[in-house]
Formats: structure tokens, C-alpha cells, sequence
């Protein structure tokens, strides 16, 4: 027979559970998006992965609470220098993209 304190931890558990398989939708959203960011820009996504650097409640546009979270990547314009950017979401929409100054290639600014 289950108690209090079983229904609490099954209950918390499929909470943490459901948190998890939202967070990875959320992630494959920022990657798509940001490789087709990428691509726009005639840049070349790095590991084919973004990485999830931070997590925050922050309002929508109708004043709803919902999970910010901000995804690191790192991107190459040459294919043999590195640099770092990043892909923020609201929710399961991305917002937005901050990319680091980086070096164009020779045969585009041409």
C-alpha cells in the first residue's frame, strides 16, 4: 500500500522526468535553429551540438513566467579557427543568437 510520502516521490520523480524530455525538445528547437542560423550567415556549425550554459524564469511577451534558457555552440567561418556563440529560447521559441566577432573567409569578401 502506498503512502503519503510514496505518491510525493513518484509524483516528483515523473515531475523531474517530464522536465527532462521537454528540456531535450527545447535543445533539438535551439539546434535546428541555430543551424540554420549558421548556414544564413555562411558560417559552419561546430560537433553538430549546442550546449545548455544556463537556465532562468523570465516573462513572455503576454507576462507569462516561462523557462529562459541559453544554449552554447561553437562555430567556424574557415573551418580551422573556433569561435563561440550562442542561442537563447523563451519557452520553446528561440529568441535570439549572439555570435562572437570572427573572421570572414577570403573568397566571401571578394
Amino acid at each position: 500500500m502506498l503512502d503519503l510520502f510514496d505518491v510525493a516521490a513518484l509524483f516528483g520523480f515523473c515531475a523531474v522526468l517530464a522536465y527532462f524530455w521537454r528540456a531535450q525538445g527545447t535543445r533539438e528547437i535551439a539546434l535546428r535553429a541555430t543551424r540554420q542560423h549558421l548556414q544564413q550567415q555562411q558560417l559552419s556549425l561546430l560537433d553538430d551540438h549546442v550546449a545548455l550554459r544556463a537556465v532562468w524564469f523570465k516573462r513572455n511577451r503576454k507576462g507569462e513566467f516561462q523557462l529562459w534558457r541559453r544554449y552554447i555552440f561553437e562555430f567556424t567561418t574557415t573551418g580551422h579557427e573556433r569561435y563561440q556563440g550562442c542561442a537563447i529560447t523563451l519557452g520553446n521559441r528561440v529568441e535570439g543568437f549572439q555570435l562572437a566577432p570572427h573572421r570572414f573567409p577570403d573568397d566571401i569578401l571578394h
